[in-house]
């Protein structure tokens, strides 16, 4: 299995917007890649403007699916506008 930890810093106000578009984007991860196990958008609750994405993934070849899909880059896309930097992300392998 292979965790991903997505930090996400919005802009000051637009955490509901932002929200809005990630659950659609949840959504269609959790329909429409099997071998995603979570996908889970999480606030802090010591930063109100940024966000953990909490993801496992059954194997690399899911992972790589999940970053090809139209939608995730679409709603990626759209967003752009709330964040106030780049996402970093740290990759994990599970141990087991």
């Amino acid at each position: 299995m292979i965790g991903v930890v997505a930090i996400l810093k919005v802009r000051e106000g637009a955490g509901p917007a932002f929200e809005e578009v990630f659950r659609e984007l949840a959504s269609k991860v959790r329909a429409q890649e099997p071998g995603n196990l979570v996908y889970q958008l999480t606030k802090s609750r010591a930063e109100p403007d940024t966000y953990k994405v909490l993801e496992l993934y059954k194997d690399q070849a899911a992972l790589s699916h999940h970053a090809t899909t139209d939608y995730f880059r679409d709603l990626g896309r759209r967003m752009g506008p709330f964040m106030a930097g780049r996402p970093d992300v740290e990759y994990l392998d599970a141990v087991e």
